[in-house]
């Protein structure tokens, strides 16, 4: 089961994706989850949004200072 995320007002996807997901390389993750807020670039308070797992292995491709 996919976890969510609350928004608060000024949130952004790449923020979103380093808060949840550890990394903003995860973003495009992220969009593919929420095609339903593709238009949005900056989100109001309380839109819920679903968080996709990071896959297996996805931290070994990141450069040591994004671990």
């Amino acid at each position: 089961m996919p976890d969510t995320y609350i928004t608060i007002s000024g949130d952004m996807w790449d923020g979103i994706a380093w808060k949840t997901m550890g990394a903003a390389v995860y973003m495009p993750l992220l969009l593919e989850a929420n095609t339903a807020h593709l238009e949005t670039v900056i989100f109001e308070a309380g839109t819920e949004l679903t968080v996709p797992e990071v896959p297996a292995g996805a931290a070994d491709s990141l450069p040591p200072w994004k671990r």
